[in-house]
């Protein structure tokens, strides 16, 4: 049994006055103190691991200035406080032992979109894509592109400058900065854009903080000018946080914001801006350039350079090397052809964009023939990346490279913590290579991917954090690339911020560095904000965060026992990069961040929660892998101790995880699209498991559980089933006492008359035996679930007329438990025990050479997934039905226009988990002559029997109406076709409308062709 963990580490004292005095001022968003908040909130994509105090979330900026005016109190001065947005920082910027005021929350709404001057106004917590997305259709977009742009909010790109691809182009995050609206401590508001001088003088003559920053800056830009001038780097990446060089901006006007940029919520809180934006490039091709050294890929970066295209990235071959394994792969393989005589090492990817396409490939023409007609290194040929669409199919595959790398198998993988390095570009080659000789010296592995038209190679060397040897060359490494940047006139913060990674500033601005402590001191006189990153008041005792000193997740992961860490990797792996954290309602991941919006309620937070909940468990001497007794003995002898523990209401941590696990949908999208592969719905079943063994389980968990064996039985009366689960009586107890809503009806179609009407026979062993190849060539064997076959008969029954209508025999396994619903629910015994069964009598039908077919995907894709995963369990394919008519089908209307049109909805497990399978549908669709787009959509919100739990119901109407209602909505668009029972039944349930499956468009077709 699994210990009872009480809530360990509580805020301290001060804090919980602080709180407590921030409640009663009014502060009206949420303020979190559990210990599951704070633990996902402890890190971010870094190395580092701060536990805050708590948590705030301020609905707006008056909520802001609450907390700011209340710090700024002399009992409350030792309260240190630190902004935070994305939490996508991979230098600990926004982690902290103090409190964390998370502006993404509630703050992120997009204010005004003004077309005609091209500037908008926005909250600190709209991310960048989002921002995008609202200003497409007037053909603008924010320019600064990073790898995390989905996730990444504006105040966070504004705390780090933060640039990416296409920078010596558009520039960083600064340049596009025209306003920005702050709160200072105290509770000051401070606007800040460019004045003139009549205009700064009236800004310094303003009583409290507000003048006396401005006072201070102006000071600091007259007495330190040629210092600035000296010292400041003259890169495209410049400086970022403080950046003194441009306070005159180039038309001689004086902008504050050139030190807020970059601060990283060290001077104030940033609660809005107005930015600008710029046109969309009307058209664009992407020349992928291939080599087969990385050095060659460098070293000609300079020489492509002078054919000024918008951008050039470069990628090693361990990160495309990762990233053929990886989902997006089947898109741009094309462009990356394989040669196994000259494998590829090093790839540049080079853009040419504008408005006229003949302008744009009359640029791309010439550069080809450079390439063709230079030979200064050896290039292994190019692809061409033609338009828009094509172009975004492969900057999504380099955008999660730094998500991929890692997700490398073992222990030893690449970490964060030199890799913004930046230099003068024509640098970059030779300081590269002293960069690896560097790290060869430590006998290290590293990946590298960046923008080599602006200098910055992100390079991420190979270590294994739990051991504490390897951990410790972090400070020496750091001390050398810093020395080594420097020495050729770079930086070591070019992209990602400084953060914990500060104890390098004193020694970079030498002279200058009291004039950055006494900007501080203005804004920031008692070291409040943010402490102990970039740089400190003058008058404060406390010093910049030393890189050995700031705590490291390693040092919390080696206190979990190795068999445990190796047994959980799809959790403990999890490296911070927020994929999940998506903002894009059309993308299936993460659907319960989404609707919430708390971030313990999605895969980096539930990972973050069960690897800190293994660490407690065996601090506490309990061996989460240790095995159990199972059975109904076992259950009835632990029952009483259950009984009282559940009864007793114990503080135990485990009900916070228990909490976040409960969220979950187990759509399995994070296990297809994170690039850890993080697979929430395996530990949490695993977690369930064993939570339960401590506590009681509710009564709907049994009722989900024998769903599939009980179904059976009550379809032999649906009539009285339909009438009971309709009755108010039934609903009401079922609601109430169960905790499940709108139960699904039976169906009652006539699934006998189909079967005589098209000779389906039960498959077994004898009949398959006694047929012979030709007819076992024109066979098929469907495999029955118990949704499709019960809940959706005709849809069943459908399937089965179609390839009969194709010239096929279909005979059905006997029905027998899949097991998914025990597995969602952590009867992980249970389970074992029906895909065993299950498995063995699918066995006995493989032998024959007839393909096996499932309908439904959630269900089918179980027996690649979860039955892989037991020990000495051998399942035979069960094919999802568009992979069997995709060979079935014949190709008749090859060159003919398409009958009809229909848009494809695909279940979130199928497209994010069998990607490949799920394009088949298009295949399918086009050898019957139909066209069938995939249109995106993020999860309907049900998700097997989710939607039907009553605790979930708001957060499932919450999930569809974001993507699927607005899908569905659309008047003017093609029939909607979906693949999934889940999708389908909430649609029905939620909009009243019922969708139809592939295989019933295609069945109504191929009736109307005879």
């Amino acid at each position: 049994m699994i210990a009872r963990i009480p809530t360990p580490a509580a805020p301290a004292a001060p804090y919980l006055a602080f709180l407590d005095a921030l409640r009663s001022a009014g502060f009206r968003g949420e303020i979190a103190r559990d210990h599951a908040s704070r633990t996902v909130l402890a890190t971010d994509n870094s190395i580092y691991q701060r536990l805050p105090q708590a948590a705030v979330f301020p609905l707006d900026a008056d909520d802001v200035a609450k907390v700011a005016a209340l710090m700024a109190e002399p009992r409350f001065r030792p309260i240190k406080l630190t902004p935070r947005g994305g939490g996508t920082g991979t230098n600990g910027q926004s982690l902290t032992d103090g409190v964390v005021v998370d502006l993404s929350r509630h703050m992120n709404r997009i204010l005004e979109i003004n077309v005609e001057e091209r500037w908008v106004r926005v909250q600190a917590g709209v991310v960048k894509d989002q921002l995008n997305a609202a200003l497409k259709p007037h053909g603008l977009f924010f320019a600064p592109e990073l790898s995390t742009s989905n996730r990444a909010t504006v105040g966070g790109m504004i705390n780090t400058d933060a640039s990416g691809q296409g920078s010596c182009t558009y520039g960083k995050t600064r340049d596009h900065v025209l306003e920005l609206h702050s709160v200072l401590l105290g509770g000051e508001r401070l606007h800040s854009q460019p004045l003139d001088d009549t205009t700064l003088d009236a800004a310094c003559a303003l009583p409290g903080r507000v003048g006396e920053v401005y006072r201070m800056a102006r000071e600091i830009e007259e007495t330190q000018g040629e210092l600035i001038e000296s010292t400041f780097p003259k890169l495209n990446r410049c400086l970022t946080g403080y950046d003194l060089a441009h306070l005159r901006d180039d038309e001689g006007r004086f902008n504050l914001n050139s030190v807020l940029c970059g601060a990283e919520g060290s001077l104030g809180y940033v609660v809005e801006a107005k930015l600008n934006v710029l046109p969309i490039p009307k058209y664009a091709v992407l020349v992928n350039v291939r080599y087969s050294s990385f050095m060659d890929a460098l070293r000609d970066a300079n020489a492509l350079m002078a054919h000024k295209p918008l951008s050039i990235e470069t990628v090693d071959s361990r990160v495309l090397m990762l990233a053929m394994q990886d989902i997006v792969w089947h898109s741009v393989a094309e462009y990356f052809p394989a040669d196994p005589d000259k494998p590829t090492l090093g790839i540049n990817l080079v853009e040419f964009c504008g408005d006229e396409p003949d302008e744009v490939n009359a640029r791309v023409a010439d550069f080809i023939t450079h390439l063709r007609q230079d030979t200064s290194v050896e290039r292994l040929g190019h692809t061409l990346a033609e338009g828009a669409a094509a172009v975004t199919r492969v900057y999504t595959m380099r955008k999660r490279s730094v998500g991929l790398l890692g997700n490398v198998e073992g222990e030893v993988r690449p970490q964060p913590f030199v890799e913004d390095t930046a230099v003068p570009p024509e640098q970059l080659a030779d300081y590269i290579a002293e960069f690896r000789a560097l790290l060869d010296g430590y006998g290290l592995t590293y990946g590298m991917f960046g923008h080599v038209d602006a200098g910055v190679l992100h390079v991420r060397p190979a270590l294994d954090m739990k051991d504490p040897a390897q951990a410790a060359l972090v400070k020496p490494i750091s001390d050398a690339v810093a020395a080594l940047t420097q020495r050729y006139g770079g930086l070591l913060w070019g992209e990602h911020g400084k953060g914990l990674r500060s104890e390098y500033v004193p020694a970079y601005f030498g002279e200058l560095y009291p004039a950055l402590q006494r900007l501080k001191g203005a804004f920031d006189p008692h070291n409040q904000l943010n402490p102990g990153k970039i740089c400190t008041p003058p008058d404060s005792t406390e010093g910049l965060i030393k890189v050995n000193e700031a705590p490291l997740r390693g040092e919390h992961d080696r206190q979990i026992d190795e068999r445990v860490w190796q047994n959980y990797g799809s959790a403990v792996h999890c490296n911070g990069n927020g994929a999940c954290y998506n903002f894009d309602p059309d993308d299936a991941m993460c659907p319960s961040w989404k609707a919430t919006r708390e971030r313990v309620q999605s895969p980096k937070g539930r990972a973050s929660l069960i690897r800190e909940w293994l660490r407690l468990q065996g601090l506490a001497g309990v061996d989460v892998l240790a095995p159990v007794a199972a059975g109904p003995l076992q259950f009835l002898r632990t029952l009483p101790a259950r009984w009282r523990n559940s009864r007793q209401g114990e503080d135990d941590f485990s009900h916070e995880v228990y909490d976040a696990m409960a969220g979950c949908l187990a759509c399995k999208s994070c296990a297809g699209q994170c690039p850890i592969k993080v697979n929430v719905p395996e530990f949490r079943s695993r977690f369930l498991e064993l939570y339960h063994r401590r506590y009681l389980r509710p009564l709907r968990d049994y009722l989900i559980g024998s769903l599939e064996f009980s179904l059976p039985l009550l379809a032999h009366l649906p009539r009285l089933y339909n009438a009971l689960m309709g009755s108010r009586l039934v609903s009401t107890l079922l609601a109430e006492r169960l905790g499940m809503v709108d139960s699904p009806t039976i169906s009652d179609f006539d699934f006998r008359d189909t079967c005589r009407r098209f000779a389906v026979q039960t498959a077994t062993p004898k009949r398959l035996a006694a047929m012979d190849e030709s007819l076992r060539a024109r066979s098929l064997i469907l495999v029955q679930d118990a949704f499709t076959r019960y809940f959706e008969t005709p849809l069943f029954a459908a399937f089965i007329e179609l390839a009969s209508r194709l010239g096929y025999r279909v005979l059905l396994a006997p029905y027998s438990a899949n097991g998914k619903p025990l597995h969602v629910q952590g009867f992980l015994s249970a389970f074992a025990r029906t895909a065993r069964r299950n498995a063995r009598r699918l066995q006995a039908l493989a032998g024959f050479g007839i393909p096996l077919v499932g309908l439904d995907p959630a269900m089918t894709l179980v027996y690649r997934q979860e039955y892989a995963k037991l020990e000495g369990l051998d399942c035979p394919p069960v094919l999802l039905p568009q992979e069997w008519l995709a060979k079935a089908l014949p190709n008749t209307a090859a060159g003919e226009a398409p009958t009809a049109s229909y848009r494809l909805l695909a279940h979130c497990t199928e497209k994010t988990n069998a990607t490949a399978a799920t394009a088949l549908w298009g295949q399918v669709f086009r050898q019957a002559g139909l066209h069938l787009t995939a249109q995106a959509t993020g999860c309907c919100g049900m998700s097997g029997t989710y939607g039907h739990e009553a605790r979930n119901m708001q957060s499932s109407r919450a999930i569809f109406a974001q993507s699927w209602e607005p899908a569905l909505a659309r008047e003017d668009a093609a029939e909607a076709l979906a693949t999934g029972y889940s999708c389908r039944s909430q649609t029905q349930r939620l909009r009243q409308q019922r969708l139809r499956h592939p295989i019933e468009a295609l069945l109504e077709h191929c009736r109307a062709r005879g």
